[in-house]
């Protein structure tokens, strides 16, 4: 049986553009045959903007997440397999989805009590249930 992670980016990514919201997609940049700008890569993750007025050409496949946009002012080519997607989110409310199972990071230390996020980091994931 195939992934279900492909058909959930999809349905989460039209739920977020139909209510209003920018849909960011959270990457493990260090998974193998992503393809982003390695500048902008914050430890081993990248944030990608996927609002309809942010790329060209998006396709959402079950083999490919791909799109070009701008990355200060410079045309990129972006290509993720769905794998390596960490989790789906809205910029506005942070609603949106993490996927179980892949967050390796937080695997790596499970007895660990994680660090409180910094006031003005990047927005905080809930899981949607």
């Amino acid at each position: 049986m195939t992934s279900n992670k492909p058909y959930m980016i999809r349905a989460l990514y039209d739920w977020l553009v139909d209510n209003g919201e920018t849909p960011y997609l959270l990457v493990n940049a260090d998974s193998p045959q992503v393809m982003v700008p390695q500048g902008f890569v914050d430890e081993g993750r990248i944030v990608l903007n996927l609002s309809p007025s942010a790329v060209v050409g998006l396709e959402l496949g079950n083999e490919w997440i791909s799109f070009s946009a701008r990355f200060n002012g410079s045309p990129e080519d972006v290509h993720v397999p769905p794998a390596a997607v960490l989790g789906i989110y809205g910029k506005e409310s942070n609603q949106g989805m993490l996927f179980p199972g892949d967050m390796e990071i937080a695997a790596e230390h499970p007895d660990d009590e994680p660090d409180p996020p910094d006031p003005g980091s990047r927005p905080a994931l809930r899981v949607v249930k």
